[in-house]
């Protein structure tokens, strides 16, 4: 039999790929190999494969034959004819501490960089696109890294920067998004970007609406949601792309139409505006502020899951928690010894076992010696128990990630 071109969804486990005729984005796919699994399938998908060249005659039966083949696997441009295993997305390049000191300036040139861009949009003056991107590229090149490092930061809130930081967080989500996802360089830098400014309308919504600490009434609460629709129109003036534009001015609107501010429902809702809308949310649900308190990232995770399908895309949700973990990094977690740590690197492999830097012990209700606890050690016989709030132990969150985390 002859070889044939199908398209992705008709792909099953057990067919040969000979070849990939028609893909987006810049990832190359190592061609010809055995696909056995769905999960294989889904990865291709993710790479943006849409067409490809199967032999019929060559499927596998329950027994695989015993010439070496391998499934096709994504590697990174150039070159094609690449034939080392491609980089495991969660692979570090990089130790956390060594990336912390330049994910650390990374932040701070970012929240600079947004309040600048706040005073330039009420002097009336255009937003620099070059400034944003290349923030946003360097956001994606410590992602690639090491993650853990940026996600780290995104933990240490200031509970009177929200408007800032809330911003910046998202970028970074949306760049450990994008890697996980297999997003080509250029769709990141896009996608990153227009996180970066998804709320910077909310310059026109007046202080006292912005910053008020009890409930809006329902004339402020219109006031509020207009930002979005600001949002848009800031970055469209400014030349952004239509991603980036669309991310800020549709990150509001849900899959039944109920969103703000245009309304639109499911099939006029963007792939990229519907990861966007889910960071933003996250982000938004586990922020301290002055008038809020945090929800640990396990109770946001299934708050967001509550309203899916009905505003949020489970799909993308799954792939956000498997990117970031159910304990995030920086995660402030309490160990079935009783010893209370933040959780400081991940662990992929094995997400219920990450490292642990433990400085307070709950049972005793002292302060301990700050040590990292690997989880996933054989010596070590402990494991993670909850992930707790400081306030439950009257612990100063912030102050113990600059003394004892950042460089």
């Amino acid at each position: 039999m002859s070889e044939i071109n199908i398209g992705i969804n008709e792909l099953e486990p057990g067919m040969f790929v000979v070849n990939v005729v028609k893909q987006t984005g810049q990832i190359a796919v190592k061609s010809k190999g055995w696909v056995r699994t769905a999960a294989s399938i889904e990865k291709l998908k993710n790479c943006g494969v849409i067409e490809i060249t199967v032999d019929p005659s060559k499927r596998l039966s329950e027994h695989p034959p015993t010439e070496a083949a391998e499934e096709p696997k994504e590697v990174e441009q150039p070159p094609k004819t690449q034939t080392e295993d491609p980089p495991d997305p969660f692979e570090k390049t990089v130790s956390v501490e060594s990336e912390l000191q330049l994910a650390t300036k990374l932040y701070e040139e970012a929240k600079s960089l947004q309040q600048k861009a706040f005073e330039n949009v009420k002097t009336g003056k255009a937003i620099e696109i070059d400034a944003f991107k290349e923030v946003a590229s360097g956001f994606i090149d410590s992602v690639f890294r090491n993650q853990d490092a940026l996600a780290c930061i995104t933990r240490i809130r200031e509970k009177d920067a929200y408007l800032l930081e809330h911003s910046v967080n998202v970028s970074i989500l949306m760049a450990i998004y994008c890697k996980h996802a297999g997003f080509s360089r250029a769709l990141t830098e896009e996608l990153t970007t227009g996180a970066l400014l998804h709320d910077i309308g909310k310059i026109e919504i007046p202080d006292s609406v912005l910053h008020k600490k009890s409930k809006l009434s329902d004339d402020e609460y219109t006031l509020m949601k207009a930002h979005a629709k600001y949002s848009y129109e800031i970055l469209l003036s400014s030349g952004f792309s239509t991603i980036a534009c669309e991310i800020a001015g549709l990150h509001h609107e849900r899959l039944d139409g109920s969103g703000y501010p245009y309304g639109k429902s499911a099939e006029n809702i963007p792939n990229h505006v519907r990861i966007a809308a889910i960071l933003d949310v996250y982000d938004a649900l586990t922020a301290e502020r002055v008038y809020k308190e945090g929800m640990t990232p396990i109770r946001a995770f299934r708050a967001i899951k509550e309203d899916c399908p009905r505003h949020f895309d489970p799909d993308i949700l799954a792939k956000f928690i498997a990117c970031i973990g159910i304990y995030p990094v920086g995660t402030l977690v309490k160990l079935s010894s009783g010893k209370v740590g933040v959780i400081a690197q991940s662990n992929s492999e094995y997400p219920l076992k990450p490292v642990v830097k433990v400085f307070y012990h709950a049972k005793h209700m002292h302060y301990i010696e700050v040590t990292d606890i690997d989880l996933s050690a054989k010596r070590v016989n402990d494991e993670l128990e909850s992930a707790i709030k400081p306030e439950e132990f009257k612990l100063d969150l912030i102050k113990f990630f600059k003394m004892s985390m950042l460089p």
